[in-house]
């Protein structure tokens, strides 16, 4: 019994120690992201979401410059904020994985969304084949058969664990819309919030409008990174076909360290 409670408490201790040093590392990551010395590394883990053959095909066709034009909206952006990095990003393409990521309900409570980020990154230590250098952001892509003509469950991008988790269709077709998904959470893992309302996928004025000062208002012809969608009338979003309708807003920059420096 002595011996039982004794190794109890040795687990539980190493548990804490686990933790803390998980918790030390996420936040010396984001430390370091926000001074912006170099560029940030990030892996993209792409996986066959729904089995279809014509997905693995896409999936199968991948190399890194499919990426490419994340890289250049980061290179633009942060030099409009005088980001002296060239480039502020760098992403490389881990090989499939064959294992799918924990989910979450878009209506889950906020304990059931503790426990799947911590689920998620669990997962992450547990599933991780990538075997160059250790990256600094993880970015795991939810891959579906455009064939089936299904609405794709929301994306997520967690700061506390450098981890996200893209959604997006496998067809050439939607490699800008893919595309403009990864740098949205790819920009939560850096400290950014979202832009938008919840409950109408609207754009917040004045943070979540790319011209907030434009006159007329309306239409808005790009889009703020984290508000996702342009504006072009009351009632009618549209969501950017390409990274190039994009620009990062003074409040993103700010929350992201780039308005500091």
């Amino acid at each position: 019994m002595l011996k039982s409670r004794h190794f109890r408490s040795l687990r539980i201790i190493v548990l804490l120690i686990v933790l803390f040093v998980v918790v030390m590392n996420t936040w010396l990551s984001s430390v370091r992201i926000q001074s912006w010395k170099r560029p940030v590394w990030v892996v993209l883990y792409p996986i066959n979401a729904d089995g279809q053959a014509d997905t693995q095909m896409y999936i199968n066709a991948l190399s890194a410059e499919h990426f490419d034009d994340i890289n250049g909206f980061f290179a633009r952006e942060g030099r409009r904020y005088h980001i002296d990095l060239n480039p502020v990003t760098e992403f490389y393409l881990a090989p499939p994985l064959t294992v799918q990521p924990p989910e979450i309900d878009v209506q889950a409570s906020l304990f059931e969304r503790v426990f799947w980020s911590l689920n998620m990154r669990w997962w992450s230590w547990r599933n991780d084949n990538w075997s160059g250098p250790e990256p600094d952001v993880r970015i795991y892509l939810r891959y579906f058969s455009p064939r089936k003509n299904q609405q794709l469950s929301h994306s997520l991008g967690l700061q506390k664990g450098m981890i996200g988790l893209v959604n997006g269709f496998a067809s050439v077709d939607y490699i800008g819309t893919n595309n403009f998904v990864i740098a949205h959470e790819l920009m939560h893992t850096f400290g950014a919030s979202d832009k938008y309302s919840l409950e109408t996928n609207e754009p917040v004025f004045p943070d979540g409008y790319a011209d907030p000062q434009q006159n007329p208002l309306l239409p808005q012809t790009r889009a703020e990174v984290m508000a996702g969608r342009v504006k072009v009338s009351p009632g009618w979003l549209l969501i950017p076909k390409s990274l190039d309708d994009v620009i990062v807003g003074p409040l993103t920059a700010s929350e992201i360290g780039w308005e500091s420096l």
